[in-house]
C-alpha cells in the first residue's frame, strides 16, 4: 500500500516542523478534525508518525521506522535511484549489495543484467534475484534480524572480507551536512565498512529524505564514494563534498522527474 498524497503532506509537514496538530491540518486540508485524527491514526499504526494528544509527532532520529514504512518513503524515487545504479554496472560484474530498501530498489532494476556475481547480506535481495539464471547470487552468514532480512554480526564482516569485488552496492539511514554516512545498528555499520573497504567502486544510494534524518552510528564518509545517487540534493555543503572528492553526484531529478517523497 502506497501514500495517499494527504498521507505524505502530512509526513513531510510534521518533518519540516518536528511535528503536526489537527486544528492545524484540518485548516490546511480544509477537513474535520474527526477525519485528521483517523488519518493520523492510520499514519501511527504504520509507525510513520507518533501520536500525541492534539497531534503527531514525526518519529526520533534514535529509532529506524519498520521495515514496510520505510518501504513505502518515497517508493517513486528509490526506484529512478535503482534504474541509475543499475546503469552503472555492466554485465559480467561482481558486485555486493547492502542492507536497505533503496539498494532493494537497485537489485530489481539488475535483474535484467546477465553475468553478475552478487554478494548479499540481504535475504530480500537474494530471494529476489536468485531465480534469475543468469545471475549467481551469493549470501553471507550471520545474525537475521527480523525486521527487515538484513543479516549482521561478526561472522557476517567476515564473509565479505573474502571478497574483492568490482562495485558495492550501499545505503544509509541519514546523511549528515558534514558528509558522514550514518546508520541506527552498530551490528550492519561494521558490515558495510567491510563492504566499503572490499569493492573498486562504492556506489551510495539514498532518496532525499536521508539528507533530513539523523542517526547515531557512523558508517564512514560520503568522501570515501565514488558514485553518489539520489533523486535530489539541495545540500550546498554535501554539493562541495563531492566536488572536492571527486564524487560523482547523479541526481534522478534531473531525467527522470522523480520528487523524492
Amino acid at each position: 500500500m502506497f501514500l495517499s498524497d494527504r498521507h505524505a503532506t502530512i509526513i513531510a509537514l510534521a518533518k519540516q516542523h518536528g511535528r503536526v496538530r489537527v486544528t492545524d491540518l484540518a485548516s490546511h486540508f480544509n477537513v474535520t478534525p474527526q477525519t485528521i485524527r483517523k488519518e493520523l491514526n492510520e499514519l501511527c499504526s504504520q509507525r510513520l508518525l507518533t501520536r500525541t494528544h492534539g497531534g503527531a509527532l514525526f518519529p526520533s532520529g534514535i529509532e529506524n521506522m519498520e521495515y514496510e514504512a520505510r518501504r513505502r518513503i518515497a517508493a517513486d524515487a528509490k526506484d529512478a535511484i535503482g534504474r541509475a545504479a543499475a546503469g552503472i554496472i555492466p554485465d559480467n560484474a561482481s558486485l555486493f549489495v547492502n542492507i536497505g530498501t533503496t539498494t532493494e530498489a537497485v537489485s530489481e532494476a539488475l535483474l535484467s543484467h546477465s553475468g553478475l556475481m552478487v554478494i548479499t547480506n540481504n535475504i530480500n535481495v537474494a530471494n529476489k534475484m536468485r531465480a534469475y539464471p543468469a545471475l549467481e547470487v551469493v549470501i553471507a552468514g550471520g545474525v537475521v534480524r527480523g525486521s527487515d532480512g538484513g543479516i549482521v554480526g561478526e561472522a557476517a564482516v567476515d564473509f565479505i572480507r573474502q571478497f574483492k569485488v568490482d562495485y558495492a552496492v550501499i545505503g544509509a539511514s541519514a546523511i549528515d551536512q558534514d558528509g558522514a554516512l550514518l546508520d541506527f545498528d552498530f551490528r550492519e555499520v561494521k558490515v558495510a565498512q567491510a563492504i566499503m573497504a572490499n569493492a573498486r567502486h562504492v556506489i551510495l544510494v539514498a532518496d532525499a529524505t536521508k539528507l533530513e534524518r539523523t542517526a547515531p552510528v557512523r558508517i564512514g564518509q560520503l568522501a570515501q564514494v565514488n558514485t553518489f545517487i539520489t533523486d535530489r540534493c539541495s545540500s550546498e555543503a554535501l554539493r562541495s563534498i563531492c566536488a572536492a572528492h571527486d564524487v560523482r553526484l547523479i541526481e534522478t531529478s534531473v531525467f527522470e522527474g522523480s520528487q523524492g517523497d
